[in-house]
């Protein structure tokens, strides 16, 4: 194959030029030149076609640059918005451990406070059931549904320590209702000859009590320790019958005095 280079171009133009105005010649005189002529149009076809294919591969060169240049630029993006992520997923992660630490520390100290409100509230019940206890049998029978649900042991009760604040302030709230009221009752009573009767009994408060029989009877009664002491008075009669009587609006109110022993 026969080189030229890019600047021989223009001559060999020329040169081609100048024979093809001559216009015919002889054979013997054409005849020595054919050999370089059909060289030379072989060698410029084939430059002409290097050229060409040099041109499709510079031009598909291009396109291939500009598509891994597009895609170069895509992965850039790509992996500066997988870095966000990860680092907004690692900023999550340090904010969840953080509000699980809180939590767990919480958590840890609402066990502390439960466990101290049922130990507080055990000893409430004990207290309570002493008061239960001092109660009257007949006034004792309105705060029962609330006392059965006090937990026989404070130490093993499955009761959460809120129910068992409810069931307290409920017997508190009753017991300071009964304080704060005049309860007649009816009640069964041993007398003076040792035989149980029915009485009829007012409650002041939970602080005094009379009570008189059909017959005549007539007691106070005091709380003390363990129960109620019940004294007799029959002399008191017929003033526990006007209270009565005043009570169950049978009689106008009046000024009726009857001893209290205040302590």
């Amino acid at each position: 194959m026969v080189v030229m280079r890019m600047r021989t171009l223009p001559v060999l133009a020329l040169a081609l030029a100048c024979l093809l105005a001559r216009g015919p010649v002889r054979a013997q005189e054409a005849a020595p030149g054919a050999g370089s002529l059909e060289s030379a149009r072989e060698t410029l076809a084939r430059w002409v076609e290097t050229q060409k294919i040099i041109s499709r591969e510079k031009k598909d060169w291009q396109q291939a640059k500009e598509l891994l240049v597009s895609r170069i630029e895509v992965l850039k993006k790509e992996t500066s918005t997988l870095e966000e992520k990860l680092q907004q997923a690692r900023a999550e992660l340090g904010t969840s451990q953080k509000a699980r630490s809180e939590q767990l520390a919480e958590r840890d100290r609402i066990k502390g406070l439960t466990a101290g409100l049922a130990l507080h509230a055990g000893e409430l019940e004990v207290k309570v059931r002493g008061l239960v206890a001092s109660l009257p049998e007949s006034l004792r029978e309105r705060v029962m549904p609330l006392y059965q649900r006090i937990p026989p042991d404070p130490l093993t009760a499955k009761v959460s320590p809120a129910e068992r604040y409810q069931n307290i302030l409920g017997i508190l709230n009753e017991l300071n209702r009964l304080n704060s009221e005049i309860t007649v009752v009816s009640e069964i009573r041993p007398l003076s000859d040792g035989r149980p009767s029915e009485v009829k009994s007012v409650y002041v408060g939970l602080g005094q009590a009379y009570f008189v029989s059909a017959g005549g009877e007539a007691g106070i009664g005091r709380p003390a320790e363990g129960g109620w002491n019940w004294t007799p008075a029959n002399l008191l009669a017929r003033d526990v019958n006007q209270v009565l009587e005043i009570l169950q609006n049978k009689s106008s109110p009046r000024f009726v005095a009857l001893p209290v022993d205040i302590r």
